[in-house]
């Protein structure tokens, strides 16, 4: 492994403490049930606003912003500054107090663009520091050591719950990120030289290459539209991963809510999902080049649909817990997989441009599901219903994507 793609890895481990305690298991439950309330659902309502609107925003401008950084060649200065952005955020996390319910939407919306604009740029160095043969495997490196950054910050916040210093764990997670993700903005490539190709429009003014790369990037929306195969691969992904996003944003809420696990039971289950999400993606990591991303995605989608049904019934935390673990196995490899299936799709000198839609179309799958589950616990008054419809997301995405003429085996 070479220096680009360990800081590239190094990237998600850094980035993996957001992901942990403020997206998944501590925030959450902390904005929900305390500064909120959710006796009524009103904190899973303002919870899938704050996710809702800053995904919808980063949907509108992920492309756009793909276009400029292919075309004035500041994907590298696009990544830092967002990460600037998220981390400034969180830090501000700790003014929070009960009742301030807008503020903490307005720095959860701020923190989640932040981090879901960061990673288009952060997406699109993987076919430049990776040949294609490889680019599967190194994907998956970059989630697996992504939950071992997810498990280190957790264990760090663990021991801040424990001393009922919950507030210091957002200053933590805001130093992991900037420690961590040094090495990214020092030996990630600055501009394109593969192959000797060097842009001469890198040194244009940004705004002329922001008009120029916003013009290629809604011709390119077109390109794509007229491809089958890619329009119905971004279609299946809308709708799957909406799924893995709703389940991500409110598994925590509905672990305390409707199970009644404690901040610490929730760290300790999530230290778990991570742990076998690290296996299940090392594990499966040769075996998305092998197998062909398309067959592995498949697989990951009926496994998903199997465990939204089981947490409908499940009412013991044990068994909840059981559930997590088995749905850790799936989560890395999903997601590794679909991106690795995606590059297939890609030519080269428009890594930025492709992954500002494939962002379009991954945020704006975390539109819909957590507007759908906050709604339907607010109206029904239950999460059971809300979890259950997760599901109809990754039946409806399986029989899509095996439509798709694509994701064969990177290895012969």
């Amino acid at each position: 492994m070479n220096k680009k793609i360990f800081s590239w890895c190094l990237y998600d481990f850094a980035n993996s403490s957001y992901s942990a305690v403020i997206a998944a298991t501590i925030f959450p439950v902390y904005y929900a049930n305390f500064i909120v309330g959710n006796d009524y659902g009103a904190g899973d309502l303002w919870w899938g606003r704050a996710i809702a609107l800053s995904m919808a925003i980063v949907a509108i401008s992920s492309p756009i912003l793909g276009g400029i950084a292919d075309y004035s060649n500041t994907r590298k200065r696009m990544l830092l500054s967002f990460t600037l952005l998220c981390i400034f955020a969180v830090v501000s996390f700790s003014f929070l107090r009960k009742g301030m319910v807008i503020e903490g939407f307005v720095l959860m919306v701020l923190a989640n663009i932040g981090m879901e604009s960061a990673m288009i740029f952060y997406n699109a160095f993987l076919p430049i520091i990776s040949e294609q043969t490889h680019q599967g495997r190194v994907s998956a490196w970059g989630f697996g050591i992504g939950y071992a950054g997810s498990i280190f910050s957790l264990i760090l916040a663990l021991m801040l719950v424990k001393q009922d210093m919950i507030n210091y764990a957002w200053p933590m997670v805001a130093l992991f990120f900037l420690i961590f993700s040094i090495p990214a903005f020092v030996f990630l490539p600055v501009d394109d030289r593969r192959n000797g190709l060097q842009r001469p429009f890198m040194k244009k003014h940004l705004l002329t290459s922001a008009s120029c790369g916003i013009r290629e990037t809604f011709k390119h929306l077109r390109m794509i539209w007229s491809h089958k195969d890619q329009r119905r691969f971004l279609l299946a992904y809308l709708i799957y991963e909406d799924g893995v996003n709703t389940v991500i944003v409110f598994s925590s809420i509905f672990a305390a809510t409707t199970l009644g696990f404690m901040p610490e039971e929730l760290i300790y289950m999530y230290l778990i999902v991570q742990a076998t999400a690290l296996a299940g993606v090392f594990g499966m990591a040769r075996t998305i080049d092998f197998w062909g991303p398309k067959k592995v995605v498949c697989l990951s989608l009926g496994l998903w649909i199997a465990i939204t049904i089981a947490a409908y019934f499940v009412s013991g935390k044990l068994y909840f817990m059981l559930i997590a673990s088995i749905a850790g196995l799936g989560l890395g490899t999903i997601q590794a997989a679909t991106r690795a299936f995606y590059t297939q799709f890609i030519p080269e000198g428009k890594e930025s441009e492709h992954f500002g839609v494939y962002n379009l179309v991954g945020k704006s799958s975390a539109i819909l599901g957590p507007i759908v589950f906050g709604m339907m616990s607010s109206t029904l008054g239950s999460q059971r219903p809300a979890v259950l419809s997760v599901s109809l997301f990754f039946v409806v995405g399986y029989f899509i994507l095996k439509t798709v003429d694509g994701g064969k085996p990177n290895v012969t």
